[in-house]
């Protein structure tokens, strides 16, 4: 993967941008010992590393705007950090830029229950969102994988989803407004606790944009009241296709499950025996998740039993308990992981139409096929979210070139049939050359043109999203 060459420039003046940094934050927020800055070279995407020049960890708006200050005038790079979850390497450093971290600011600034909204700083943790609201039967709906650890700000950055945004959409349709630091350091404020902003939807810009805008440090987010309950089904499979076949037939029937998971037989198998969540042997498994009140539950449920039969599953096992839920769900829950203890993998996530489910799976296995590379399938198929798990091994020569022009491929595939190339991962570096398969020439002008209005220096996340070579120009000057 190409990176810029550092500026010699800026990388002989890093005393004097350390030197400024430490006039306006604290001696442990500034990190310039090389030591110590290698814990930031790299984010989820463990293949790319670089070490930055300089870390610093604001706790407040204004140390944000200050520091964004200091960078422009000395024509520093800055890389915005959340929590460093990101698997497309939107957080990768170049070797002579300041990593902006946000973790520290993670407070909850406001709950009005009332207009169900909150507002938050920007390194709060994703679960830690419906946590402070959970008590008065509230919670937040986008719930990527990563939940756990990832930040509202790279969820802001990525406009992530999750299990449930079948239903209740990803975070451009969960978020009410920013505070954004704009590099040369203005503040500004974007849409707020209302439904709708006049004037342009710089808020659509801003979810979305990968950290080159700006800098999010509070988020306005709508949170929504728990349902009255939930209720998965595992049904399995013979075969990929015919679980891609039945997914669309139930979107097509126009029920609404709250999340529809797919799950392969390789994926079932590694699950199986790190979580041992007693799944059956099967080709391909899904797991539909309805809500609502009991009776509502229980009429999705039949209409999905239907729909499920005419595809002849290998087994229809629906929860009856809280207990047969959380093992429904374990092993989904535990893919990533487990996944991790047997192998090194690229986690791709191209969206395609959900009627064009069966033909990519299929067209996934001649690839893991053609490039004798191991594949595992564990997505949220309802929205056609692709998360192909590519397994090579990081140590055997060639093996990460091989993964990588796999990945291409199916990435190519999912925009070949109607789709795109992200679905919530964003580009980052990972997809960044690929861009030129998805837009045109003018497109990416136009996206770049947007660019210049709020980064017109091109300081913020460099080398991410945008063909080197098609950037050249603005990067150069």
């Amino acid at each position: 993967m190409e990176m810029p060459q550092p500026n010699l420039d800026i990388l002989a003046k890093k005393s004097v941008v350390v030197a400024a940094l430490l006039k306006v934050m604290a001696r442990d927020a500034v990190i310039d010992d090389p030591s110590e800055t290698r814990a930031y070279e790299c984010d989820a995407l463990t293949a790319y590393k670089c070490a930055p020049m300089i870390v610093v960890l604001p706790t407040s708006t204004q140390e944000v705007s200050d520091v964004l200050k200091i960078c422009q005038g000395h024509g520093v790079p800055v890389v915005p950090r959340g929590a460093g979850t990101s698997l497309a390497g939107g957080a990768l450093p170049t070797a002579d830029c300041v990593i902006l971290g946000i973790a520290k600011m993670n407070n909850v600034l406001e709950t009005d229950y009332d207009n169900r909204l909150i507002r938050v700083q920007s390194g709060r943790t994703n679960l830690s969102v419906s946590g402070a609201v959970e008590e008065e039967d509230f919670f937040y709906a986008p719930d990527p994988s990563s939940q756990l650890a990832c930040v509202i700000a790279g969820n802001i950055a990525m406009n992530s989803g999750g299990a449930h945004c079948l239903k209740y959409g990803v975070t451009t349709n969960n978020l009410l407004g920013v505070k954004l630091v704009m590099m040369n350091g203005e503040i500004v404020d974007i849409g707020g606790g209302h439904l709708d902003a006049g004037g342009l939807d710089l808020l659509g810009v801003i979810c979305g944009s990968e950290g080159q805008l700006g800098v999010v440090t509070e988020a306005t987010l709508r949170i929504l009241p728990k349902p009255e309950g939930a209720r998965p089904v595992l049904i399995a499979f013979d075969s990929n296709q015919v679980a891609g076949s039945c997914v669309a037939d139930i979107i097509k029937a126009g029920v609404l499950p709250v999340a529809i998971e797919f799950m392969d037989r390789p994926i079932i198998e590694i699950c199986e025996n790190f979580a041992k969540a007693g799944y059956p042997e099967c080709e391909a498994l899904l797991i539909v998740e309805v809500e609502g009140s009991e009776a509502e539950i229980q009429d999705q449920m039949d209409r999905i039993n239907v729909i499920a039969q005419k595809h002849n599953p290998v087994e229809i096992r629906q929860s009856q308990s809280a207990a047969e839920s959380e093992a429904i769900w374990l092993g989904r829950k535990s893919a990533f992981g487990a996944v991790g203890q047997v192998a090194d993998y690229m986690c791709l996530d191209g969206t395609i139409p959900v009627s064009a489910l069966s033909e990519v799976l299929r067209r996934i296995e001649e690839l893991s096929q053609q490039y004798g590379l191991r594949v595992g399938n564990v997505f949220h198929a309802g929205d056609g979210n692709m998360h192909p798990l590519i397994m090579y091994d990081a140590n055997k020569d060639g093996d990460l070139a091989l993964c990588e022009a796999m990945g291409a491929d199916v990435l190519r595939l999912c925009v070949e049939v109607g789709g795109c190339l992200t679905g919530e991962h964003g580009v980052g570096i990972e997809k960044r050359d690929l861009m030129e398969t998805q837009y045109s020439a003018g497109d990416l002008e136009i996206q770049m043109a947007i660019k210049d209005v709020f980064d017109p220096s091109w300081l913020l996340n460099p080398a991410k999203v945008f063909p080197l070579a098609v950037s050249q120009s603005r990067t150069a000057a």
